[in-house]
């Protein structure tokens, strides 16, 4: 009798929901989020480690204010959708690390963006990691709050050192939040688990001088899993609403069939505990050293040989510290 009724269940979602979906977002949102601007010809070649029935989303946050007009990466995240394992793995990409950048020689990773844009990121990526990239995703501050709002905001946990520093930021943050219905500026009060909204979580984002860049990078990685959880927890009858409010707000190589086609395959994997890893290997000092670097100032340099680790990751599972 399960078995009938998920079945049935599945028929119904293929049948009706589907279409429904489909028909909707895309004559609603449809060009919203598609920027066919966007220079991504290199997505569609395969020159790179790359395995039938993974895909790898290159996520992008960029420091641009509103206003500026160039910006460089400050984050960047690899979102890896397999359906070989069935399940979610989030890689954080230090954005001080040390790499080649063709035409500029060695650079840190952050500074790809503004030399070339996303054409330019997406080959440091792909050469300097040799990991194939399927899709692109863009978002600014302002579109990272306008998401975070969508969805009622993403439960973290705060650390007692994390507050002052966290505070620091609101105010600015607060002041880009255009809604209408914002209320008054809100601090984080206490640590633990909390819930925070756009311009909160934003701040918690930003936090760096309290421990250091992996630290941020653990707490971005922190919110995308949040955010994922509270998709999935979300009825879908929300979606729509949800996507319309963020689109304005996203850049991306994709069209809104295939958003819909990574958004259904995310929701049928456990993502109660996503998998997640740094690279370069920041805890290992057999493969990683950061310092002061001649010109370049505060660098993160990583053994090549290391990068295995990160493939087996993505491709095989297979977690380098077990």
């Amino acid at each position: 009798m399960k078995i009938l009724r998920r079945i049935v269940k599945l028929l119904l979602v293929m049948v009706i929901v589907i279409p429904i979906i489909a028909y909707f977002l895309t004559f609603k949102i449809s060009g919203v989020i598609h920027d066919k601007n966007i220079d991504t010809s290199s997505l569609t070649e395969y020159s790179h480690s790359h395995k039938d029935g993974i895909k790898n989303i290159l996520i992008m946050g960029s420091d641009a204010r509103p206003g500026d007009k160039v910006s460089r990466s400050d984050s960047l995240m690899i979102m890896s959708i397999d359906s070989i394992h069935d399940d979610v793995k989030i890689t954080s990409l230090a954005r001080d690390t040390l790499v080649n950048i063709d035409d500029h020689g060695k650079s840190k990773l952050t500074h790809a963006y503004a030399f070339g844009k996303e054409k330019l990121l997406i080959k440091t990526v792909e050469d300097n990691f040799d990991i194939d990239i399927d899709d692109f995703v863009a978002i600014d501050f302002k579109s990272f709050m306008a998401i975070i709002d969508a969805v009622g905001g993403v439960t973290v946990e705060v650390k007692d050192h994390d507050i002052n520093e966290l505070n620091k930021f609101i105010p600015e943050t607060y002041s880009w939040d255009t809604r209408q219905d914002k209320g008054d500026m809100q601090l984080v009060k206490s640590s633990g688990i909390q819930k925070l909204n756009g311009y909160q979580a934003l701040s918690f984002a930003r936090i760096r001088h309290n421990d250091s860049a992996f630290g941020r990078d653990n707490r971005q990685r922190m919110i995308l899993s949040s955010l994922m959880k509270e998709l999935k927890a979300t009825s879908k009858f929300k979606y729509l609403s949800i996507l319309k409010t963020a689109a304005p707000y996203i850049t991306t190589n994709m069209d809104t069939m295939k958003l819909i086609k990574y958004g259904l395959s995310i929701m049928t994997k456990d993502i109660s505990n996503i998998k997640q890893m740094e690279f370069p290997l920041v805890d290992n000092p057999k493969y990683t050293t950061s310092g002061i670097y001649g010109s370049h100032g505060w660098v993160i340099r990583f053994d090549p040989t290391s990068v295995s680790f990160l493939k087996d990751f993505i491709y095989n599972d297979i977690d380098y510290k077990n």
